[in-house]
């Protein structure tokens, strides 16, 4: 029969346990029971050395060898088997220095020559062994006989019987075996119990499977789209992905190392550990929005999924300024409707002088808005965005003005980011003017530059930012705004906290802001409101020669109408 090895893993660890247990058992039984049956005999072959050595220290045993004949009933005999029966030993022997018996168990061995060669002995030495002799195998030893002044007149040896070492041997067995089976016992439960928590924690997974498993994992990990950070139960990070690394700015270096010690504080670091609680979490690393969850594991640590909703949250804010630029449009169109019927009515009025009049005035009022913003802000994206702006304000019942320091003549490094950053300020600074109107709500944009740095400032007329929340307002997820409504319409209400969704618009400006090694900050406005200060060094290019505008105005601020986002262009 073809013996087959087991495929579980725990099987395999059972059977290569209690394999080992066992020979461990057999082999640990063997070297106990060697060394005990060479003890049992030295104890024997001790024993009968000691009976020896009392046997010649008898003062009259000198005496009586050397003045009377070996006989049956002679008074060695007497003695010898005297010393026998009290001792338990297979025999007794007295010997002359001819080697001659005086003495033996059986009688009729008397006055014969021993069966061993006592000459060690008769010389003068003891002697220990395990021989076999006329009685059979027994442990002996043989002592020298001295007469009072010394001389060897004889010797006495004395025999244990080999078969009560051997029984000795064998009645210690069952104790050293049941001391065995017990620990054989106790090893196969713990093997046991071992192999069951293995089988636990593999699932039941073969050997053949763990490779193909492992290399499945490092594919999946390393192929998918979504960034994945593994930490220990004691908050340290075992695993960072590809795209993890890519999204946190993380090597292969950080594995094994604390979180903290390779991202900086702030709410991403407060996400990955754990201590901002929920369930798509928002934060900006680098310039990214993330949204991270976290799922805890059996062990006590923790499986971070990391979604890059950068594109999709940029997507997000152009819907909705195209939301913003269709409503604009609308509320236009609703305008333009009754400028066409004024114009309409003169005509048939025969009103044509006053209706050309009306046509001029308006066209030129668009116009000069749109030639005001280009004059002061060359960039082709800033100044359509501030137009575009300016009729989604006009719609919100709020006037967008553009600050007599407003001038940006150089070329932007990457418009891009001034678009992202000015877009969110001005969104924000209408939403507060809008939900909190006052007389005459406005909000002021104030875009300059200082060599090559830019200075954004933007103000609004609205409740302002109280000074224990301005620095909590760059927080990524921070937002003063209620949650998004949810799918059934029904408005909700909620305290300033911390909103799915919300609070990335700011957050994503001062990390624009120190990605350009410059600041944003938040301050109030005199009387009422809050201003808005972002520097961003070196975002212009090296500036060119050019001349100065010419139609600088150092008047009032200039107060953007309702336009035509069609004229505006």
């Amino acid at each position: 029969m073809r013996i087959h090895w087991p495929r579980r893993v725990f099987a395999q660890v059972l059977t290569a346990q209690l394999t080992l247990t066992t020979g461990v058992m057999v082999l640990a039984t063997s070297l106990f029971l060697a060394p005990l049956s060479s003890e049992l005999d030295d104890q024997a072959m001790r024993r009968a050395q000691s009976i020896a050595q009392t046997t010649a220290a008898d003062p009259d045993l000198p005496r009586d060898i050397t003045t009377t004949p070996p006989d049956r009933h002679g008074p060695v005999q007497t003695a010898a088997e005297r010393i026998r029966r009290a001792t338990g030993a297979l025999y007794v022997v007295v010997m002359d220095t001819r080697g001659v018996r005086w003495s033996h168990t059986n009688p009729a061995e008397i006055g014969r020559h021993v069966s061993t060669d006592p000459s060690r002995t008769l010389a003068g030495r003891e002697v220990r062994q395990i021989d076999t002799g006329t009685l059979g195998r027994s442990a002996r030893a043989k002592v020298p006989l001295r007469d009072p002044r010394g001389r060897i007149v004889g010797a006495v040896s004395v025999g244990i019987a080999y078969d009560s070492v051997h029984s000795r041997l064998i009645g210690t067995l069952p104790d050293v075996l049941r001391y065995a089976a017990a620990a054989l016992a106790v090893g196969v439960l713990a093997a046991v119990a071992l192999a069951r928590r293995l089988r636990r924690r593999t699932h039941g997974v073969a050997f053949t499977d763990i490779s193909a498993l492992l290399d499945e994992r490092e594919a999946m990990l390393h192929g998918i789209r979504e960034g994945v950070v593994a930490f220990d139960r004691h908050g340290r990070i075992r695993l960072v992905n590809d795209e993890a690394g890519r999204l946190l700015g993380l090597d292969a270096a950080a594995a094994g190392r604390p979180l903290e010690e390779v991202l900086p504080p702030g709410r991403t670091t407060e996400v990955l550990a754990g201590r901002v609680a929920g369930t798509d979490l928002l934060a900006v690393c680098s310039g990214r929005v993330l949204v991270a969850n976290r799922v805890p594991t059996r062990d006590g640590g923790a499986v971070v999924t990391l979604r890059d909703r950068t594109e999709l949250e940029l997507l997000g804010r152009e819907l909705d300024g195209t939301q913003g630029l269709l409503d604009a449009l609308r509320a236009q169109d609703h305008e333009h409707a009754n400028q066409l019927h004024t114009v309409r009515g003169l005509l048939e009025l025969g009103r044509y002088d006053k209706a050309v009049e009306f046509v001029t005035e308006v066209a030129s009022a668009h116009r000069a808005s749109a030639e005001q913003i280009a004059e002061r802000v060359h960039d082709p994206l800033l100044s359509a965005l501030l137009v575009g702006k300016a009729a989604i304000a006009a719609e919100r019942g709020v006037s967008l003005r553009i600050s007599d320091a407003t001038l940006l003549p150089h070329a932007v490094v990457d418009p891009r980011d001034l678009v992202t950053v000015l877009g969110n300020l001005i969104d924000n600074a209408l939403d507060a003017t809008a939900e909190h109107p006052r007389q005459h709500p406005f909000v002021e944009v104030e875009l300059r530059a200082e060599h090559r740095t830019v200075v954004l400032r933007v103000s609004d007329t609205g409740p302002g930012v109280p000074p224990a929340l301005r620095e909590q307002i760059f927080a990524e997820g921070w937002s003063t705004k209620p949650p998004r409504p949810p799918a059934t319409g029904r408005p909700t209400t909620a305290p300033v906290t911390f909103h799915r969704g919300r609070g990335i618009g700011l957050a994503l400006v001062r990390r624009l802001a120190e990605r350009y090694g410059g600041m944003a900050r938040v301050t109030a406005r005199a009387g009422g409101g809050a201003v808005f200060t972002v520097v961003l060094p070196e975002a212009l290019q090296e500036p060119r020669p050019a001349t100065s505008p010419t139609t600088a105005s150092t008047t009032s601020p200039t107060t953007l109408p309702t336009t035509s986002i069609g004229e505006s262009r």
